[in-house]
């Protein structure tokens, strides 16, 4: 008799923005004392973003990661020991090594099981979630924490105004456990390097110094017309596999970037705006933390129930993209 398949589901949310809040005013005045123009108007008309959070001095991406962890836990009503696989993915660790994830593993008072960081940049928890969902099928792994960390504040530069504006600091995490019935249903990752000038930070650390430009870079067209048709396609063949239409979609959580990018592959997708979470309004791109954390505040504020279809979806530098379908 063959053994019953094990597949892989959500069963705790949890999210985290450091204290300091940063809107919008807040950042023209900022901005302002480099001599750097710029307005309210001006963000929220390009993209959605009202306010970002920031972290103060000596506050980590496993700081961030740890308070999301435990939230999730406790959504799940799991103790840290039950964990045996711990994923991050981060574009900002703690250190060059080890990883954050052994960090948190740390922190949260564990050790033993696996623990590793993984850099998609945006696309990172979506990255991140496949993985455990893989090794959980394969029987490596019965309760992951897959956790999505970010400090981007501290790779930003303050007198560019097209890309300091965009971003925040935040974490958010899931609790991904073993399960009878699918949880995650479909997925797909994909990359293509050839595209990686147009979003990255082009420095390194190499004999004690800094090598290149360590602040962000981006071609905020090239990186829009990519996302759109990326978004969209992965969705459609994620769907495809599924066996399933978009109209079966109860809620399309996107990687918050851009109101602009989501609008616009909900459009493409025939979903009505109201099937979309967005969160991006109250803490600018979190890069891989956006997606855990829109997410979770949808969770907490009752649109995501048990038995809904969720499509997440992931986008970022290098080029990389992906969507999990899942039923929560």
């Amino acid at each position: 008799m063959n053994a019953p398949s094990t597949h892989s589901r959500i069963t705790g949310t949890g999210g985290f923005l450091p204290p300091r809040r940063l809107s919008n005013a807040d950042m023209v005045a900022l901005l302002a004392q480099r001599g750097v123009e710029t307005s309210d108007d001006w963000i929220v008309e390009r993209t959605g973003i009202r306010a970002r959070h920031f972290v103060d001095d000596g506050v980590h991406a496993s700081d961030l990661a740890v308070a999301a962890a435990r939230r999730a836990l406790e959504a799940a009503r799991r103790e840290a020991g039950e964990v045996d696989l711990i994923i991050v993915a981060t574009s900002t660790p703690d250190m060059v090594f080890p990883s954050t994830a052994a960090i948190v593993q740390n922190k949260l008072g564990i050790a033993g099981c696996p623990a590793f960081d993984l850099q998609a940049v945006c696309s990172g928890f979506v990255y991140a979630l496949t993985v455990a969902d893989a090794m959980i099928r394969a029987g490596s792994a019965r309760c992951a924490l897959v956790i999505g960390a970010e400090v981007f504040s501290r790779l930003l530069d303050f007198d560019d105004r097209t890309t300091c504006v965009l971003f925040g600091d935040g974490a958010g995490a899931v609790v991904l456990e073993a399960s009878p019935t699918p949880g995650i249903v479909a997925s797909e990752l994909h990359a293509d390097g050839r595209h990686v000038g147009i979003l990255c930070v082009p420095g390194t650390v190499a004999g004690g110094q800094v090598l290149g430009d360590p602040l962000l870079k981006m071609d905020g067209q090239a990186v829009f017309k990519l996302a759109v048709s990326a978004l969209e396609g992965v969705a459609r063949s994620v769907l495809a596999k599924a066996g399933c239409q978009a109209s079966d979609i109860d809620w399309l959580i996107p990687h918050q970037a851009n109101i602009r990018i989501m609008q616009s592959t909900a459009r493409k997708l025939g979903l009505a705006p109201e099937k979309v979470v967005v969160t991006v309004g109250d803490h600018g791109n979190t890069s891989a933390a956006s997606v855990p954390l829109a997410l979770d505040v949808a969770v907490r504020d009752g649109r995501v129930c048990p038995g809904h279809r969720v499509m997440l979806e992931g986008v970022g530098g290098g080029f990389t993209w992906g969507a999990v379908l899942l039923d929560y």
